[in-house]
């Protein structure tokens, strides 16, 4: 009976029920789209730390330079003397790897402390470096002119200067010459673990990975982007810092290294043996991050240790504007316009019920309850309601699938400063340098099973709302105020 008379009762008033199921549905799509934009915009920001910071890696420790130390760039210039007229032309190359620029160093014992300190479950060791190569020849002219004189003079300052003695005098012009400057980015890492750390969050586009049998050979991965740029290919032959490394693969990530290359190698070209600049560790369990951080401060004093989550609020650009909108705007957007909905599905249940007055009259005169006539006005506002969940879902889905099509590829930027000096200063010299890590990701709008759950569950709340305040209103109504009105 009670079924019967529901399905008659909605087919009856199929358009009032269907503006009624519009209404929660839009609020519901609504709800959809925006809990899928913040999800995608979590994931987004997952793999920009994941990029910056290295899967499963909970804590990094870094150690800052010290002032003073460090200097500018040096190269010497080698070559043939000429003591007869020509032209002396002298050629120089130099290729060099030191640490990159503002980065100190932490021993292996300090790793080993780490390590074995309670609540980490591992902690990996890298060694951030830079290759500098200088490269070009230096030209300068040289006359010779009979002389009898036995002085000799010099001229300083301008670029030329003569000499004479018994066989003549030369004299030499201002030197020219070119020289090329070209520096590229490396990271030695430890790849007997790569489960955490910069190569973790890698993908292999052609050859092969680094392996725990490459720790003592001179191999070397390279991120596409530089590889691309610079036409280097698997199995093409490399010199950094003055030796040979053969690629053995090419990777795509979000990283600014050019070179990756086994963490001893690293340390040999560096000349920093035993030495890392960053330590990746992960922590036994999420609830020991922040004590595990807390006891690293006091095992690597000194040192600048980091979590994810600081991390996390370190990252900027479109992504973090984007993540602020979806978790703000976007939410009570979503909360305003469901209370609307919920409104004026409320407002027309109570109006529809109004309009039934003689009907519910009628039903009480011939025995129904008013818990009855409640039941049957809550069981017709929940179908409704149901049906603008399923119609909702529909507009969510949509709405996901456009902001996957449509959406706008978004940046992220990971800055930190110190204290260090600039390359190309002298010693001591130097002051706050900052280096920023820009990664490209697009967004995506998952739409996952609690969100459906959402949805459904929005669905069923705006049908009790309605249907509970239209039912309150059907219950006062009394059989002798509805029979008045029978014509």
């Amino acid at each position: 009976m009670f079924f019967t008379y529901l399905g008659r009762e909605l087919r009856r008033r199929s358009r009032q029920a269907l503006v009624i199921a519009l209404g929660l549905a839009l609020g519901i799509g609504l709800t959809i789209a925006v809990s899928a934009a913040s999800a995608g915009v979590k994931t987004a920001q997952a793999d920009v730390l994941k990029s910056l910071y290295g899967v499963g890696t909970d804590i990094t420790v870094t150690q800052t330079a010290a002032r003073g130390t460090g200097g500018g760039q040096s190269f010497s210039i080698q070559g043939q003397s000429q003591s007869t007229t020509g032209t002396k032309t002298t050629t120089s190359s130099q290729d060099t790897a030191r640490l990159a620029n503002g980065s100190g160093t932490l021993t292996s014992a300090t790793l080993t402390k780490i390590k074995s300190q309670s609540g980490v479950s591992d902690a990996v060791g890298s060694l951030s470096l830079t290759d500098t190569n200088v490269s070009g020849s230096l030209k300068q002219s040289i006359t010779q002119a009979p002389s009898t004189s036995s002085t000799g003079s010099a001229k300083g300052g301008t670029g030329s200067g003569s000499t004479s003695g018994g066989g003549g005098s030369f004299s030499a012009g201002p030197p020219s010459g070119s020289f090329s400057f070209n520096q590229t980015t490396m990271q030695g890492v430890d790849v007997s673990d790569m489960s955490i750390g910069p190569m973790s969050s890698v993908t292999l586009k052609s050859g092969r990975e680094l392996t725990a049998a490459d720790a003592n050979s001179a191999v070397v991965v390279v991120n596409s982007s530089y590889a691309t740029q610079n036409s280097i290919k698997v199995g093409s032959t490399e010199t950094l810092g003055g030796t040979k490394f053969t690629v053995v693969g090419i990777v795509t990530t979000s990283s600014s290294e050019d070179y990756f290359m086994p963490l001893a190698e690293a340390q040999k070209i560096s000349s920093e043996t035993g030495k890392v600049t960053t330590v990746y560790v992960k922590a036994a369990s999420s609830t020991q991050i922040t004590s595990v951080a807390n006891e690293i401060k006091s095992t690597a004093s000194g040192s600048t240790v980091s979590t994810s989550a600081e991390l996390a609020s370190s990252v900027s650009g479109s992504l973090s504007s984007t993540a602020s909108l979806a978790n703000n705007l976007g939410k009570w957007l979503s909360i305003g316009v469901l209370l609307a909905a919920f409104l004026v599905a409320a407002l027309f249940t109570m109006s529809a019920v109004g309009r039934r007055t003689r009907e519910f009259g009628t039903l009480k005169a011939i025995g129904w309850t008013s818990r009855r006539v409640v039941r049957q006005v809550l069981g017709e506002s929940i179908v409704t309601g149901l049906i603008g969940g399923v119609i909702g879902i529909g507009i969510g889905y949509a709405g996901a699938f456009a902001i996957d099509k449509f959406a706008p590829t978004l940046t992220a930027s990971s800055s930190t400063s110190s204290a260090s000096n600039a390359a190309g200063g002298g010693p001591g010299g130097g002051g706050p340098t900052s280096a920023a890590s820009d990664i490209t990701v697009h967004l995506t709008a998952p739409v996952n099973l609690s969100v459906l759950a959402l949805a459904v569950g929005l669905a069923v709340l705006g049908g009790l709302i309605a249907g509970g305040l239209g039912g309150w209103r059907a219950s006062s109504l009394r059989p002798a105020d509805a029979l008045s009105k029978v014509a």
